[in-house]
């Protein structure tokens, strides 16, 4: 028997998700959280959006139960909930749409950066190089979402802060950057920088989320 009645009960609590996703603001919150925990005030700066427009982003996520909060003083600290699960919701998302709407290619060539490494290194070579201790990787990313949790031996360089430290690195091994992930220019812009001054230099393919949804070691 189909069961019509269970199915719609049912479809209705999987549109509550699917109604969730359904705002590229929401889209972008979600991104963002999946770096690091963040306060409201923190997430209307890094959006551009008002305090008020975030708040009800959220509370239609908080709905569909894909973020939660936590006080912390006066303020409420909004994160993933069960940040696995959700993490590669978010990233099943994106890859559904990569393999579906080929404007997402030209968007990203769109945006190319001048200057940065022609290729990616893999996540699985990442690993094998860092273990052998023949890299240095840094985290170009805010040292907030560094401190929420990084990949094992990066050293927290965040973007802005990279032209003011470059005599802190070294010039006889590679230099791997890595940032938020695929649609993030922060660890192209670092190479295309460290590339400029001599240094050999290439990101990781994706960055934080991808390489924490495979459940590879990370540091809190």
């Amino acid at each position: 028997m189909n069961h019509p009645p269970l199915k719609r009960q049912a479809y209705a609590q999987f549109a509550r998700i699917g109604q969730a996703l359904a705002s590229e603001r929401r889209l972008e919150l979600l991104d963002l959280l999946a770096q690091a925990p963040r306060h409201v005030e923190a997430l209307a700066q890094e959006t551009g959006l008002s305090v008020a427009s975030v708040s009800q982003h959220l509370q239609v996520l908080r709905h569909a139960k894909l973020v939660e909060a936590s006080r912390q003083g006066t303020k409420a600290v909004y994160r993933l909930a069960d940040h696995g699960e959700t993490l590669r919701l978010w990233l099943a998302l994106c890859a559904v749409a990569e393999s579906r709407l080929p404007e997402l290619e030209q968007i990203r060539r769109r945006f190319t950066v001048e200057g940065a490494a022609p290729g990616e290194l893999s996540r699985e070579e990442l690993q094998r190089r860092v273990e052998r201790g023949d890299v240095l990787l840094i985290d170009v990313r805010p040292s907030v979402e560094y401190r929420a949790g990084h990949l094992p031996g990066a050293v927290s360089l965040p973007l802005e802060e990279l032209p003011a430290r470059l005599g802190e690195l070294p010039r006889d091994r590679q230099i791997v950057a890595y940032c938020r992930g695929r649609y993030c220019l922060m660890a192209d812009e670092a190479v295309a920088l460290l590339r400029r001054h001599g240094f050999d230099a290439v990101r990781v393919e994706g960055g934080w989320p991808e390489w924490h949804a495979e459940g590879r070691p990370v540091e809190p």
